[in-house]
């Protein structure tokens, strides 16, 4: 989701971004890109039961095993569920009113171990050790949590040390230009590096300047996570293109095995070589302005082989599921990586058109750990979590599905992030809450074999 934060009223004109140019959560304004052609949709996954409205939906290969509401105090209308991380048995769920911690020992039975109030968007989260980071895209009057809006000078990503997980503690902060929308771990020996994404820059705003570099890399070294600070600001492509409008990147996927990034940078995807994280180098850059309104997120298929790209239509806040608008948009383009160039070999949407009212687009989604199989989990907001199978990438399936009716009171709603871990889909649901969903089909169920000391979606390694 794009940030609430205005960027200036020429990037709003030009992503036609809802949620962009408001000060919280609105509800969409209509189609986002007038539809020349009807979607094209593939057959539905499987016998869909419970409810059109109101109710639950789902593939006979879906079985919700237990939903976490929101609670106080992240129960307000603008206290938005947002990203999720894992570590052991416990998941860490980011929300516009600060992260919560989950005991996930027993998956049917999340217990909630501590919420720490921290207000800001979108609190992203990520967690390496006994640290996590939260990604501010907002500006505050400081970094502590408690500091306001008052000043409004202020954002980038805050620092808390979760040892006790009753009772994380704030440890530092690192300010950057233009704050943070998203961040990207990619650990060292002894230090964090931790490539910022945000948008930008905006005319006359106290935080976010032009120029503004595309990538601001922090070091947070892991002995003194206090004294983390900026290290370089890489402007990997200083002659841009397709940057009319805008700059920066929305969100960047790292696989430091195969010293392989990719940039979701609005207007563009990126390969990146990251042999020196400090240094990250243009390998190739993507474009699509037929088919990519807003180029969201990338993930890495198990082989480093192929590249998913997700084009955020509309900005989160929009209908775009729905049969004005062509299946190639707000969706996901799959790319085959040949002799080091990323080569677009099909698309895939989900194929359950939604009503009117309801947002939906692609956003965050994870591998699902099959030996062998190019298998994904995906939160479509209103459009619900579905898993489909890229390995065929001309011809991507959805394999199972899990949607609920509209929510009419909100909006923005529906599932934010849905990722696999350890056996369990958990989706993190804006106005909901969390979820926990069990796939049974024999496609994915080797993956019930592969565990994980911890996951972060940002930061790829190969099972």
């Amino acid at each position: 989701m794009i940030s609430a934060k205005l960027r200036g009223a020429v990037l709003c004109a030009a992503l036609m971004l809802v949620s962009a140019c408001a000060a919280g959560p609105q509800a969409g304004e209509g189609p986002a890109t007038p539809a020349t052609t009807s979607q094209e949709t593939s057959a539905p996954a499987g016998r869909a039961t419970g409810t059109a409205t109101g109710g639950v939906m789902m593939s006979d290969n879906i079985k919700q095993v237990a939903h976490v509401p929101r609670t106080a105090p992240f129960d307000g209308t603008d206290d938005i569920n947002t990203d999720l991380a894992f570590q052991g048995d416990y998941a860490y769920v980011g929300n516009f009113g600060g992260f919560s911690i989950y005991d996930i020992s027993d998956p049917t039975k999340p217990q909630i171990v501590s919420q720490v109030a921290c207000p800001a968007q979108q609190n992203d989260v990520t967690i390496h050790e006994n640290l996590l980071i939260l990604s501010i895209d907002e500006p505050r009057a400081g970094p502590e949590c408690d500091a306001g809006e008052n000043e409004r000078s202020w954002e980038g990503l805050r620092i808390f040390d979760v040892s006790d997980k009753k009772s994380p503690r704030y440890v530092g902060a690192v300010q950057t230009e233009c704050g943070s929308h998203t961040h990207t771990m990619v650990p060292a020996q002894d230090s964090l590096y931790v490539y910022v994404s945000s948008p930008g820059p905006e005319p006359d705003s106290k935080t976010c300047p032009a120029p503004h570099e595309l990538i601001q890399i922090v070091e947070v070294p892991l002995k003194s996570p206090q004294s983390a600070k900026i290290v370089a600001k890489p402007d990997i492509f200083p002659e841009r293109q397709h940057s009319e409008f805008a700059s920066g990147c929305h969100d960047i996927t790292a696989y430091p095995e195969k010293k392989l990034a990719a940039a979701a940078c609005f207007g563009d995807g990126v390969l990146l070589d990251i042999s020196d994280p400090v240094n990250p180098k243009v390998l190739q850059q993507l474009t699509d302005q037929e088919n990519f309104q807003i180029w969201h997120s990338a993930t890495f298929n198990n082989d480093g082989t192929k590249v998913v790209f997700g084009d955020e239509l509309g900005g989160g806040g929009q209908a775009t599921c729905d049969r004005n608008t062509p299946n190639t948009k707000g969706a996901n383009a799959v790319y085959d990586l040949v002799n080091g160039k990323l080569e677009k070999r099909g698309y895939f949407k989900i194929p359950r058109e939604q009503q009117p009212e309801e947002n939906c687009v692609a956003h965050n989604g994870s591998l699902i750990p099959v030996p062998g199989k190019d298998i994904m989990v995906q939160a479509w907001y209103q459009g619900g979590v579905s898993i489909w199978d890229f390995t065929d990438s001309a011809n991507p399936k959805e394999i199972g599905y899990f949607e609920r009716g509209p929510n009419r009171q909100a909006g923005i709603a529906g599932s934010w992030s849905a990722y696999y871990y350890n056996g369990y889909i958990y989706s993190s649901d804006i106005m909901e809450g969390l979820d926990v969903l069990e796939i049974d089909d024999p496609l994915t169920d080797p993956a019930k074999k592969v565990k994980m000391d911890d996951f972060n979606v940002q930061t790829q390694k190969s099972y």
